[in-house]
């Protein structure tokens, strides 16, 4: 509840709060199942929201959704206001934007592929240090040739394209081997099975319109749907610090506000760290001690404060414990490292108060106006101002359809990028290569045809020039033969000659005699 210009979360036998102007120094939020820590969640967020400060929480159970809903008054809640003294305390919805990356249960929420980058991808896809190197050489590639990647079917293309063409680029970028490109398709497939298709696209969130205040005057509360994003785990810790790097990348330097820009709940906190390479948390570190001066606040909500790394543990000015249990030695030993990282009350011992908090009740100690820590307080955090529970699916359709943000992000968008690209660079190839085909095979033919041509004038050479010697053959024998029989006639012929010489005179003589005298026969 925002009361006295301060939130005031909880309530021993004094009021404690939370300064607006140090709640950008981060915070914790850390309790067992069940003790407590989604009322408290709610409770922080309708007091950031009347201070005007937006703010942006994951609804993993589904039971945040109804902040968007007034209460209703019971004899319970009237017992409790009572006891913590509250005045003109009054039930009230807030005003909310839906979202959900799967585009169910609020506004779609997508990034691109370039956006997300190698580092964020690899951890999604759960690659080794092998095969993120080699990612990280497809975005380089990407970079380098103009290629856009926004959406799944552009990475797998240009997975694709660096692998089959990896001799080009391994004198420049280094080995690329066929196995890690295997692995890496394979982990998008798994990727897109599990919905990350609906996640990479467009139009892209742009992190401003988070940023945003009701008409009133109140912060927006972003309330992202994760009831199927769970299921997948990496998917949601890795979204969620996307989202954080978003926030640092594009807000100004805004120095100490008089309270936060934005206000960032990262609930199952632990998800974020586990199995995270060196690099990455480096990085989240880095990101979580720099975001402070763009003026938001970051608060991690888990079951144990041993989740969160020392480094990134030490920043976290403002802290809200519920109850932990401690079963086993070394359940214990967590209990005792949760104790000493508050600054210790001499009315009672904090770590036995660890283990016998009630639900709804924890320990507080948040930094004081000069940045120090206070003494830590056994405190009842307040009820919320909004309806306890989930809400139907008709109410939320309804709110999620008016909020003006829908009618700019509900409609994915499919524009000419690498996978486009590819596609049609491929197809030119593939075009070029079967006019190449036909020119080889028709140069084929046509050399074929030749040798066809060459081989018949050969044979038809060959065959006149067979001919040609036949005749010549035949020529000479008959010329042989001839000449022979002009031999055996010669003498024959002369007597014959002589003789019808002889006879021819004869005859000639007879002829003339039977002219010039009588006629006889």
């Amino acid at each position: 509840m925002f009361a006295d210009n301060k939130i005031w979360i909880g309530k021993s036998d004094k009021r404690v709060y939370l300064e607006p102007k140090m709640a950008n120094r981060h915070g914790l939020v850390a309790g067992a199942t069940g003790t407590g820590k989604t009322i408290t969640l709610k409770v922080l967020s309708e007091s950031f929201s009347d201070m005007g400060v937006p703010v942006f929480i994951a609804d993993i159970k589904g039971d945040l959704a109804s902040i968007a809903i007034a209460g209703t008054d019971n004899e319970n809640m009237r017992e409790r206001i009572g006891r913590f003294g509250i005045e003109n305390f009054s039930y009230k919805g807030f005003p909310v934007q839906f979202w959900d990356v799967y585009g169910e249960g609020g506004i779609p929420v997508r990034t691109t592929v370039t956006e997300m980058g190698p580092l964020m991808l690899s951890r999604i896809l759960d690659l080794n240090e092998t095969q993120a190197g080699v990612l990280s050489i497809v975005f380089r590639v990407a970079d380098e040739k103009g290629l856009l990647l926004l959406d799944l079917k552009d990475l797998r293309a240009m997975v694709r394209y660096v692998g089959d063409n990896a001799g080009d680029f391994r004198m420049k970028y280094g080995n690329i081997s066929s196995q890690s490109i295997g692995a890496i398709l394979r982990s998008l497939l798994t990727l897109e099975d599990q919905g990350g298709d609906f996640f990479f696209g467009e139009p892209e969130l742009d992190i401003m319109d988070w940023i945003k205040t009701s008409s009133d005057g109140r912060g927006i509360i972003n309330v992202l749907h994760c009831a199927k994003l769970f299921l997948n785990p990496l998917l949601y810790s890795t979204f969620l610090l996307w989202m954080l790097s978003e926030l640092y990348e594009n807000l100004p330097e805004e120095g100490d506000l008089d309270k936060p820009k934005m206000v960032f709940f990262f609930d199952e906190a632990h998800l974020l760290f586990e199995d995270a390479p060196k690099q990455l948390l480096d990085k989240i570190e880095l990101v979580v001690r720099l975001i402070r001066s763009k003026g938001v606040g970051v608060y991690f909500v888990t079951q144990n404060p041993a989740d969160v790394p020392n480094d990134i543990l030490g920043q976290l000015g403002n802290r809200i414990q519920h109850a932990l249990r401690a079963y086993t030695p070394a359940e214990r030993k967590k209990v005792v490292t949760a104790a000493e990282t508050f600054r210790e009350n001499p009315e009672f011992d904090t770590v036995e108060a660890i283990t016998q908090l009630g639900t709804g009740e924890a320990l507080i100690s948040c930094l004081d106006e000069k940045g120090i820590p206070s003494v830590v307080e056994r405190a009842f955090i307040l009820p919320p101002q909004s309806q306890f529970g989930t809400i139907d699916d008709m109410l939320r359709n309804q709110i999620i359809v008016t909020t003006p943000a829908y009618k700019k992000y509900y409609k994915a968008i499919d524009r000419e990028s690498a996978y486009e690209m590819l596609t049609e660079r491929a197809e030119r190839k593939r075009e070029e290569d079967l006019l190449e085909l036909q020119r080889l095979e028709e140069e084929k033919r046509l050399k074929m045809e030749a040798k066809e041509e060459e081989k018949r004038l050969k044979e038809e050479e060959k065959r006149l020039k067979a001919e040609e010697r036949e005749r010549e053959r035949q020529r000479k024998e008959l010329e042989k033969t001839m000449k022979k029989s002009t031999n055996r006639l010669t003498s024959v012929e002369r007597v014959t000659n002589s003789a019808m010489s002889a006879i021819g005179r004869e005859v000639g003589r007879s002829l003339i005699r039977g002219i010039l005298g009588t006629l006889k026969k």
